[in-house]
């Protein structure tokens, strides 16, 4: 793997939209927080743009992108939000360019596609956390969140435990490897595609928004007959948010977790507050990272040098 150098106060990051629009007011009054960090920022040149449900036709996002990746003076590329766009630019990155300038890229949600793309090309190590405008800029940003953006200034082992949030065990274990994943409806997208998550001997972190029930089970019997279920040393379960179902009759998902996840042979832990929910803990991709249902605990290594 391959580690970004760490921030330091004064530094500049830039700020760009690889997918759905910004509403401006939400994206100033997010770039506030980057601001209190001591940090400088740079926005991309078409952050403003629309283009339907897209931030700007795709040439435009992915030249924002490029633009940040190749500027010297750009310590990190922090994404606006998520929402739908970047499975669309995959193809068409410069992943050399990436690796002859590695530094820090933070995201998540529709991200998810960028992040396995990125690592899976290049050996990047990339930041799972909270956007600018969709969460940076919301008034229960809190303190938690807050602090985990630390993680970027110096070389920090995260200690997630029931401390932070009740776990539940789906299943007994113990196990190490390189932290991958994130959002499911993401993961499942790259399927079939040349930037088909890898999940063997690796800690698979799953999340979502706006899923019902059932379409967690559809998605996660894909991963099933894909193969990358078992395939995985163990699963990180995070908020799958805006969850409830709106048929008449339905399993819950914890019953779906455990009809997919509870008979892996491998550790299964759910209740982790990574995803579209605050706290959001911020976690780093592609490091090394142990799940125990023993001690109920995830550790994972730093992420940056």
């Amino acid at each position: 793997m391959m580690y970004p150098q760490r921030l330091r106060k004064g530094d500049m990051v830039g700020v760009i939209a690889p997918a759905s629009p910004v509403k401006r007011r939400r994206l100033d009054k997010g770039l506030k927080f980057l601001e209190e960090l001591g940090l400088q920022v740079k926005l991309g040149k078409h952050v403003d743009m629309v283009y339907g449900y897209l931030a700007g036709e795709d040439s435009a996002r992915l030249a924002d992108f490029h633009d940040m990746v190749k500027d010297p003076d750009i310590k990190a590329i922090i994404f606006a939000r998520g929402g739908y766009g970047t499975p669309r630019i995959a193809s068409a990155v410069d992943y050399q360019l990436i690796r002859e300038n590695p530094k820090i890229i933070w995201g998540y949600s529709d991200i998810t596609y960028l992040h396995t793309a990125i690592r899976q090309k290049t050996g990047l190590v990339t930041f799972h956390g909270p956007m600018v405008a969709s969460d940076m800029a919301k008034d229960d940003f809190d303190d938690l969140s807050r602090f985990m953006f630390q993680q970027l200034f110096g070389p920090t082992t995260l200690i997630y435990s029931e401390k932070i949030s009740p776990l539940q065990t789906v299943a007994e274990g113990e196990a190490q490897g390189q932290l991958t994943g994130g959002n499911l409806s993401l993961l499942v997208s790259s399927l079939g595609t040349p930037f088909e998550i890898d999940t063997k001997g690796k800690l698979l972190l799953l999340e979502d928004i706006g899923e019902e029930p059932y379409r967690v089970d559809g998605m996660l019997n894909q991963l099933r007959l894909s193969g990358k279920l078992e395939e995985a040393a163990g699963i990180v379960v995070g908020d799958f948010a805006e969850a409830e179902a709106k048929l008449d009759t339905s399993l819950t998902l914890e019953e779906v977790f455990e009809h997919y996840l509870g008979d892996l042979g491998c550790p299964v832990l759910s209740g982790f507050r990574i995803g579209h929910c605050f706290p959001h803990f911020s976690v780093p991709l592609g490091t090394t990272a142990r799940l125990s249902s023993r001690e109920k605990t995830l550790v994972v290594n730093p992420g940056i040098q």
